[in-house]
């Protein structure tokens, strides 16, 4: 913990400093009327940058947010194309524990590559010191899912984005942790010489007020090509890049507050900048989900009940049947389906077969894979009635496979994926690249392989078919 070092360390002290910080605000400085759902703020030392970020966090005050997403650069762990949570199911500071949201991690592991370590967390200052502003300004009422992260290519900044866009709704707010452009010589970062004088400050500042412009604009492209040129220490370039890729059109960012670490005594030889934000995103837009939580709640329930009955040896010929009495409507639809196994304490997979065409009800294709996951897939052994209790169901839901032009344009964490040539084939559900952190083109080498082709097959003659899917587990 950072409690006091980074920030006052009893509850009595935090909530007399932040006291002071509102008191130092005018009242031109009230909070807006339209409740924010994005904050973007520094990660300094309180002494340094809380007042900012309060300008920020105060305009959410007794607003009704459920969770918390924290989006928070990794300054002490190498991080590759992974987003890190913790693996605990709290974070504490001196106002309290803050459940960690289980559920919401384990949906944003199925479409994203995400990893849960507690020492890269408890080493990190970036998401830990936004934790007791959040308490103070929501009160104790919330879970938090803290987010941090490294460098990410291309496909694969893209797929978390998409997920945690997916994931986003009204309840939610998300928070940027990024200080902006760190100045002197021993930040690498002297473009300006290292003399200082209020010239540098206005000269740094003209550099972030240009990243921020982008940022305002949600102009993801526009913002990376300013880090690019000018080479700006902005630590946090990482995940307000992700979340400018994640908001919906539409969504502008505010600044409430910009100040440096030297702005009290004036030698700007070395010092950082820091810049707090609101915005307003509208999360979520259509609702392109065909199933409920109670038609999810019914496939999950013949699956299990499926295959434990055929793991025992009895027939399960007229499940399907029995059970139709209270299926769903949306159950009955035909569409194709896959039942994966998964052992519950390893993750490993043990068994995982569907169907990709739509060719009978969703609820018979479920119940029938989930038999054939525990006993007849060619990879494993079958199923035995011991494992039963420590196996996870999971069901994906499949739209029609389409055929697309060219593999260009599959979206990895997006679509499924077929590959045929020369009479071989192969499947990708959605979830296998976010889930094992590949990009596009070590997607499609996989598959090629999973085909019997050489890893570079796709690149040539190659027939691919593309669909989407619904993926919900126990």
């Amino acid at each position: 913990m950072i409690a006091g070092t980074w920030y006052p360390g009893t509850e009595h002290k935090i909530r007399a400093l932040v006291e002071r910080w509102e008191a130092a605000f005018a009242s031109g400085d009230a909070p807006t009327a339209t409740v924010p759902n994005v904050l973007i703020l520094p990660h300094a030392g309180w002494d340094y940058s809380g007042e900012t970020a309060w300008s920020a966090v105060r305009q959410v005050r007794d607003s009704k947010f459920r969770r918390v997403v924290v989006l928070a650069p990794s300054h002490r762990a190498w991080i590759e194309n992974r987003l890190v949570a913790p693996a605990s199911d709290a974070v504490a500071t001196p106002l309290g524990d803050i459940p960690v949201d289980g559920d919401w991690l384990n949906h944003l592991a199925l479409v994203a590559p995400v990893a849960r370590n507690d020492r890269v967390h408890l080493a990190e200052h970036s998401a830990q010191i936004e934790y007791p502003l959040l308490q103070l300004a929501l009160g104790n009422g919330f879970s938090i899912v803290p987010l941090i992260m490294g460098s990410f290519g291309g496909d694969q900044m893209a797929m978390c984005a998409r997920a945690i866009s997916r994931l986003m709704d009204g309840e939610t707010l998300l928070v940027i942790s990024s200080d902006f452009t760190h100045y002197g010589a021993d930040f690498g970062y002297t473009p300006y010489g290292s003399g200082g004088g209020e010239d540098v400050r206005q000269r740094v500042a003209a550099i972030d007020e240009e990243a921020f412009s982008h940022m305002a604009k949600c102009d993801a492209e526009g913002f990376a090509a300013v880090i690019r040129r000018t080479g700006a220490t902005i630590c946090g370039h990482t995940p307000i890049e992700l979340a400018l890729r994640a908001f919906p059109e539409g969504t502008s960012l505010v600044r409430t507050r910009y100040a440096t670490s030297s702005d009290g005594n004036g030698d700007y030889s070395r010092f950082v900048c820091y810049l707090a934000a609101t915005g307003c995103a509208k999360w979520g837009g259509e609702d392109k989900s065909v199933l409920d939580a109670d038609d999810r709640a019914y496939l999950l329930r013949i699956a299990r009940e499926s295959l434990t009955r055929a793991v025992r040896g009895e027939h399960t010929r007229g499940i399907v049947r029995k059970l139709a009495a209270d299926a769903p409507k949306a159950t009955l639809a035909k569409m194709g389906a896959f039942v994966t196994l998964n052992d519950r304490t390893t993750g490993a997979l043990r068994g995982c077969i569907g169907e990709i065409l739509p060719m009978r009800p969703l609820a018979e294709a479920v119940a029938e894979r989930a038999v054939d996951s525990a006993l007849h897939d060619p990879r494993f052994m079958p199923v035995t009635e011991r494992e039963l209790a420590n196996l996870r169901v999971e069901v994906s839901a499949l739209t029609p496979p389409k055929p697309v032009d060219s593999w260009r344009d599959i979206v990895p964490g997006r679509d499924g994926m077929t590959l045929e040539k020369n009479g071989h084939f192969a499947v990708f559900l959605p979830q296998v690249a976010p889930e094992q952190g590949w990009d596009l083109a070590t997607t499609l080498s996989y598959l090629s392989q999973k085909a019997g082709l050489a890893s570079d097959a796709w690149r040539e003659g190659a027939k691919f078919e593309t669909f989407q899917a619904e993926v919900f587990h126990e």
